[in-house]
């Protein structure tokens, strides 16, 4: 399919500096994480995400800003620095006119009570692994029962929102000022203490996403009536090698009123010496591949954005009732486990989805990296965005429409 790509006219807002020994740290305002459009949203009116707020790896605090004092923690495994909490999780409204995109407002994601939900880490336990947090000056932050790692949306017609959470790893239902009205955990997570309704009720399989790597790309059926949800990796179950060497993500269809999973399909991710502009950066491994967000173009059909970091993908799939994965494949006692097999060097013996390409930044150097966000603009347009981790390590927001010569929606 054959398609030209436009960056379009942004500017992110500057939200205050840190002076640090090596440089000084900037943030920028961050909404690259999700994207979506509603049932009868003006003609440019695109919903936005931003995830936790900034945060930024050990080893990379060190080399680039001089935090000679963080080298105590270079072994934390999945250790975060976060040296903003009062920059947390976001959505905004944009609007894109011509050649730009403006921003219309924003609402901060707040409890039951009005107030500011933080990025801060759930506690993890037996049932969970969750990664430690820490500031600026090493000192761990306590985990916070309410907190969110916001990285997918959608957009619903009443005005409300869902929102895909990788902590959890959880779905968050908001109302139209950004209010949580409840969030939905695995069964056996317990979140007491958070300063909203929790309810237990996704399969207890969820806990066993690899750490970081938990629920990212979410959709919304045409019609309502089904929500999408893909995990942004396989799953470490029974075990990470499982989760390294797997090369299927799993990919839920729920019931939108209340979160129950209806059908799990499978994605194959692509092997990863076709990303190309990851592998002439640095070596690639399975484990580095992501989906990071999903779109709808009908209650069958659904745009898969897989990528490196360097290179995106867009996919096209169609959800056939034959390539549904048997139920017993949402238990974790089943054994082989999806992952195992998936991982095995023999057949995979299991269903799995087709998928036909669409676009690949291979083929368009223009278009920036870490592309997070999809939003479907017009029958024949797609809206791509970047997440810029709140410029903590320089980057900037950018977005990217892509017109097709042809009907993307046929």
């Amino acid at each position: 399919m054959s398609w030209s790509v436009e960056r379009l006219e942004w500017a992110d807002a500057p939200l205050g500096e840190i002076a640090l020994p090596k440089k000084t740290m900037r943030f920028r305002s961050g909404f690259g994480s999700g994207l979506s459009r509603r049932p009868g949203d003006p003609p440019g009116t695109v919903w936005a995400v931003g995830d936790r707020g900034p945060n930024i790896k050990v080893k990379t605090a060190i080399l680039l800003y001089g935090l000679d004092r963080l080298e105590p923690l270079r072994g934390e495994d999945g250790a975060k620095i976060m040296p903003r909490l009062d920059l947390g999780p976001a959505i905004a409204e944009l609007n894109v006119a011509g050649d730009r995109v403006e921003i219309v407002r924003s609402l901060r994601i707040a409890d039951s009570r009005g107030r500011p939900v933080s990025g801060l880490p759930v506690p993890g336990g037996a049932h969970m692994r969750c990664e430690p947090a820490f500031d600026l000056d090493g000192n761990p932050l306590p985990p916070d029962p309410s907190g969110l790692d916001t990285e997918g949306l959608a957009a619903l017609a009443d005005g409300g929102f869902w929102v895909s959470d990788e902590f959890g790893p959880s779905l968050v239902r908001l109302d139209s000022d950004g209010k949580v009205l409840k969030r939905l955990v695995p069964e056996g997570l317990d979140l007491a203490g958070a300063a909203y309704p929790v309810a237990a009720s996704l399969p207890a399989l969820a806990s066993r996403r690899q750490l970081n790597r938990g629920f990212e790309a979410i959709a919304l059926s045409p019609d309502g009536r089904w929500l999408f949800l893909a995990f942004q990796s396989p799953l470490a179950h029974p075990d990470e090698a499982a989760h390294a060497q797997g090369r299927h993500v799993r990919l839920w269809r729920l019931d939108s009123d209340t979160g129950e999973v209806a059908a799990q399909y499978l994605y194959p991710l692509d092997p990863p010496e076709t990303f190309r502009r990851d592998r002439a950066k640095a070596p690639l491994e399975r484990s580095d591949l992501k989906v990071s967000e999903i779109c709808c173009v009908d209650a069958d059909s659904l745009l898969v954005l897989e990528r490196g970091s360097e290179t995106t993908k867009i996919y096209k799939v169609t959800l056939a009732g034959d390539l549904e994965l048997a139920p017993e494949h949402l238990d974790p006692a089943t054994r082989p486990t999806v992952e195992e097999i998936s991982a095995g060097e023999g057949g995979f013996g299991l269903p799995s989805l087709g998928k036909r390409l669409l676009f690949s930044s291979d083929d368009a150097p223009e278009v920036g990296a870490d592309l997070e966000g999809m939003a479907i603009l017009s029958p024949s347009e797609l809206l791509l965005v970047n997440d810029n981790d709140f410029g903590v390590e320089g980057t900037e927001t950018g977005f990217w429409r892509v017109r097709f010569h042809q009907p993307l929606l046929a």
